[in-house]
């Protein structure tokens, strides 16, 4: 009888313990079933939100290349001669008559989009930056402070300051000199980043002369006093420039002197941009057109001798 419970005992304990493992195996079978399920749908998610994100990625990039590609044109000219407009009524101070504003914006409408370099900043440093939309427009001045001021106010606005040695009460030294080393230091075609001529500039950003430039506006640095630096090295560099390097191989440069009713300025653009390149009935009494061709005029800038020493009606020298 003792044997006999103890065989019950041990088969109802079996069958408990078969019992468990058939359990066991039904929830390790629900539970695998269940992760492969979810593996399948997050798989699907992921695929419809890589696609999605796929193709908002493409019209995204499609949209922002559409807008740069529509963003380097030039101004429709409406608009071009409704910013001339207005900034020719403009009340700021110490700005451009409206026709010298009318005459340099005739030259950028003809020529922009381009590369303009412009020697100073003024009251019209923000139109001529706008007229040339699509450009690239460039900015050396004397004064690192006004430099600093005035970028963060024009986003896009690029300017460089320049330290001159030179002084308007030394002009007429220093054009002697700049002829007595035409055919060496001061010549016509060179590179300018070397040069040892005292009225080249050659300290700018390497970059800087290396650029094809198509208009040049020479309205700066200042001259309203003996000792300020005066036009003379913008003047002298833009003559080199437009006749060496990247610039004389795009071909002509467009070149305009504000304050031309000045003596300073009068005689280094005679010297260095010549009369014979001036473009009659382009200009105003104190704005001169040039238009500079590659190459220098056999040894000097000017095919001609020209007396520019002399000062002559109607010129001014200024206090």
């Amino acid at each position: 009888m003792k044997s006999m419970g103890s065989r019950d005992k041990l088969q109802a304990a079996a069958a408990s313990s078969g019992h468990r493992r058939v359990l066991l195996l039904v929830f390790a079978s629900c539970f695998a079933f269940a992760t492969f399920l979810t593996f399948l749908y997050s798989s699907s998610s992921f695929a419809s939100a890589t696609t999605s994100s796929s193709r908002y990625g493409s019209s995204a990039a499609s949209s922002s290349s559409s807008v740069a590609a529509g963003s380097g044109g030039p101004l429709p000219l409406p608009v071009f001669d409704a910013l001339v407009h207005y900034a020719s009524f403009s009340n700021a101070t110490h700005r451009m008559t409206d026709t010298d504003i009318r005459a340099i914006s005739a030259i950028l409408r003809a020529r922009g989009p381009c590369n303009l370099l412009v020697f100073g900043l003024g009251a019209e440093s923000p139109l001529w930056l706008a007229l040339n939309h699509g450009g690239r427009t460039v900015y050396l001045d004397e004064n690192e402070f006004y430099v600093k001021y005035l970028e963060p106010r024009h986003p896009g606005l690029e300017a460089y300051d320049v330290s001159y040695t030179t002084k308007v009460r030394d002009f007429k030294d220093l054009l002697e000199a700049a002829r007595a080393s035409r055919a060496a230091e001061c010549r016509p075609v060179q590179n300018l980043l070397f040069s040892e001529c005292r009225l080249a500039i050659n300290d700018l950003p390497n970059e800087l002369y290396d650029v094809p430039w198509d208009v040049v506006l020479i309205d700066g640095p200042s001259g309203w006093n003996p000792n300020s630096p005066g036009r003379m090295p913008s003047i002298f560099t833009t003559a080199v420039l437009a006749r060496s390097g990247a610039t004389a191989a795009k071909g002509p440069t467009d070149v305009l002197v504000h304050d031309y009713n000045f003596e300073l300025e009068q005689v280094l653009s005679k010297e260095f941009l010549c009369d014979e390149n001036r473009v009659a009935g382009s200009g105003t009494p104190s704005l001169a057109h040039y238009v500079i061709r590659p190459g220098g005029a056999g040894a000097g800038f000017c095919s001609a001798g020209q007396d520019s020493g002399a000062q002559t009606a109607g010129e001014k020298t200024r206090k």
